[in-house]
């Protein structure tokens, strides 16, 4: 039986592309709202002789996650979802604010705690976060995206520091800017693209079990002209 790898927003972008790199080696279970695009994912994944569960969630209902995940077993979590959208402070509206604050990061803290304890018991386990350069920088039109990945970093060296002893491993992977959806940039070509950042994230995963990589920025090595 293989070991279980839970990847959230894992019907597009990054997540999709995640669960596919890694359904080599694991059985995935697969986290989004989108049902069709679960559904195609899981079917992909299947013709490749690989095993897929689909969970449609919102993570911005944090009751419905605690339901759904309560208990769940995996031996690698992959917290990848996340929206926007980038604007200036005073173009955000109230719902726009709070949707960025509970999927980028509340939402963290209820996916991580379902499947943390059994990590914690079985002495193993891999918890990556998917953050941002914009972690650790700043920009305009970035006050509630770059906030709530500054948070994500502060939560995730924080959560290393407690539970490394109990032999659970946590890295972030950082990426610069990615050729998906959520960039809205008419020009992608220069952009990494959603597989090279599946590959880092699985070279994370598959460190020797003595070998913590806590941190990673990857970024496209030719800058947008």
């Amino acid at each position: 039986m293989k070991p279980i790898a839970l990847v959230t927003g894992a019907s597009r972008g990054i997540g999709r592309s995640t669960a596919l790199r890694l359904s080599a080696d694991y059985d995935i279970v697969a986290v989004a709202r989108t049902a069709p695009a679960l559904a195609a994912l899981k079917t992909e994944i299947e013709s490749r002789g690989g095993a897929c569960r689909t969970i449609t969630l919102d993570l911005a209902d944090h009751a419905a996650v605690d339901r759904a995940l309560a208990g769940m077993q995996c031996d690698v979590l992959v917290n990848n979802a996340g929206v926007g959208p980038i604007k200036p402070m005073l173009e955000l509206t109230p719902a726009e604010w709070h949707r960025i604050v509970d999927v980028n990061f509340s939402a963290l803290f209820h996916v991580t705690r379902a499947v943390l304890p059994g990590m914690i018991e079985r002495r193993r386990g891999h918890v990556i976060i998917v953050g941002s350069i914009a972690g650790r920088s700043a920009f305009v039109g970035g006050t509630a995206y770059a906030a709530s990945k500054h948070a994500v970093a502060g939560f995730a060296e924080c959560l290393m520091l407690e539970v490394r002893q109990h032999g659970v491993k946590v890295s972030t992977v950082n990426p610069g800017s990615v050729a998906t959806a959520f960039s809205r940039n008419p020009d992608e070509s220069w952009m990494l693209s959603p597989d090279e950042v599946a590959d880092s994230i699985a070279h994370v995963i598959a460190t020797p079990h003595d070998v913590l990589v806590h941190s990673v920025e990857i970024r496209a090595l030719s800058p947008k002209k």
